[in-house]
């Protein structure tokens, strides 16, 4: 029998495991409010740029609908 990993496919259930733990630690670890506000320090234009082109790529915003897109839905 080879020793070949197996792939399990979309749903794989020992990378959420390990992904969950990870997540986990680094929630535990207080390191949340620093990689925020480090995340925050990003160039502004640079950061309005990826907001804009993930807004164009957004199913949910349809100019036909009149919402307002800074209140979360639910």
């Amino acid at each position: 029998m080879e020793n070949k990993p197996r792939n399990t496919g979309e749903g794989d259930r020992e990378s959420a495991k390990r992904y969950n733990e990870k997540t986990r630690k680094f929630v535990e670890s207080g390191k949340v409010e620093e990689a925020a506000r480090n995340a925050a320090k990003g160039d502004k234009q640079e950061l309005e740029r990826a907001e804009q082109a993930g807004k164009a790529r957004a199913k949910e915003l349809d100019p036909a609908v009149n919402r307002d897109y800074s209140k979360p839905t639910k």
